[in-house]
């Protein structure tokens, strides 16, 4: 499931303005936690959010120091200010756990998903495939005389934009990434 954009000015009517039952704005927020890289975290961690009842709605997870062996796991999850602050500061206390980036406060971030989509289809539902490809520049990578399989990269909403098209033209299935995100600037 990809994140949702809130915005805080956005009207009761729009698809946008979550609210809890309180009456409280739930966001989506990008989380960024370097752990130490060994067995059992990545539970651990996990284990923080099901045993809350805290949602994940992307999840990746990479070595990114192998001499310090620490890996950074990126998490996109929602819920009322409160919650994301519970969040945090939850993850914090969590041992394995040296670092707690909230992406979305710290100011503007890059985030990009990896997706691979099976489109099945003859005729002008292929070309039609094959054209919208091209305005969202996903890349075949493979091709029979019945499928594409497109990959493409991009911000999860441009992602669920071109799934949305390609639903009608055949679309068989998706396989994504999760968001892979990284604080612009220094």
């Amino acid at each position: 499931m990809a994140a949702l954009n809130i915005r805080k000015g956005a009207t009761s009517h729009s698809a946008y303005d979550l609210r809890d039952p309180n009456g409280e704005l739930i966001e989506s927020h990008t989380l960024a936690v370097i752990v130490d890289n060994e067995s059992g975290v990545l539970a651990r961690v996990i284990g923080l959010f099901s045993g809350r009842g805290y949602n994940i709605d992307s999840l990746t997870v990479a070595e990114v120091d192998h001499t310090g062996h620490r890996s950074r796991i990126t998490v996109v999850t929602r819920g009322t200010p409160q919650v994301i602050e519970q969040i945090k500061a939850q993850l914090a206390r969590l041992v394995p756990v040296h670092e707690v980036h909230d992406l979305t406060v710290e100011g503007p971030s890059v985030q990009r998903e990896l997706a691979l989509l099976k489109v099945a289809g003859k005729g002008e539902a292929r070309i039609e495939a094959l054209r919208l490809a091209e305005i969202f520049r996903a890349n075949v990578v493979d091709s029979t005389l019945e499928s594409f399989i497109f990959e493409m990269t991009g911000t999860p909403e441009k992602i669920d934009a071109f799934a949305e098209l390609m639903r009608p033209l055949g679309l068989i299935e998706v396989a994504r990434t999760g968001v892979a995100a990284l604080s612009r600037g220094v």
